[in-house]
């Protein structure tokens, strides 16, 4: 069974339990902004996009000057609350014995550089990932563009790899690259949005995903 060499994760909503966080900032942002403010499942749908796209559906009329009034504010809301982000439970020994495996990891994110940066440093996480790729430096999802990168970094082809995220975004991406995708449903979309993208699997927790996993992987030692 064991065919993927490659595993791409996601960071928010998938190894960071963050969605929540990132929701309530999007919308006090809003609300600082005079801009009607998202509800959860609205705010939650974006996770994921690029910056310019996500702004686009939470509020089309922004101007330019507005765009970066409304990121200063987003950033305010979000980084106050930045101390208490976790990973979700189980992702390091998952990673740990991934690595020890010898299967190659990688992100693909819709987090900005600077911010995957701060994330990496603050759990430790970098050591895990032989490439990392975010929206504000290529396309973001559901574009295939990252995955592509990603893949030729590490002379890697779709067959051999697997992609791991909470969206709809995320499995989109995995499609157009000719990937296939694992959907988690603990994120930012429910399962039902989920099952509507391709899919090989869908899995509710860390623990699930380690399994199933496990016996997908090979390392490349």
């Amino acid at each position: 069974m064991s065919q993927y060499e490659l595993v791409v994760f996601d960071w928010d909503g998938t190894l960071m339990d963050s969605t929540g966080g990132i929701v309530r900032a999007i919308q006090a942002a809003s609300r600082d902004m005079g801009f009607d403010v998202p509800d959860d499942r609205t705010a939650a749908w974006v996770i994921g996009l690029s910056l310019d796209e996500a702004l686009a559906r939470l509020a089309p009329k922004m101007t330019e000057r507005d765009r970066g009034r409304y990121l200063e504010r987003y950033r305010y809301h979000y980084l106050t609350k930045d101390a208490e982000l976790r990973l979700f439970d189980g992702v390091i020994p998952m990673l740990e014995a991934l690595s020890e495996e010898g299967v190659m990891m990688a992100v693909a994110t819709g987090k900005s550089r600077v911010g995957l940066t701060r994330a990496l440093d603050a759990t430790g996480l970098g050591q895990y990932f032989a490439v990392t790729r975010c929206a504000d430096e290529t396309h973001g999802k559901p574009h295939p563009r990252m995955l592509l990168e990603i893949m030729a970094d590490l002379a890697t082809g779709p067959e051999a790899a697997v992609m791991v995220g909470d969206t709809t975004h995320d499995l989109g991406m995995a499609a157009n690259a000719g990937m296939n995708g694992l959907g988690v449903s603990y994120g930012a979309h429910p399962e039902s949005e989920l099952k509507t993208h391709p899919h090989l699997d869908i899995v509710g927790s860390v623990a699930e995903m380690h399994q199933w996993l496990k016996p997908r992987t090979r390392g490349i030692k």
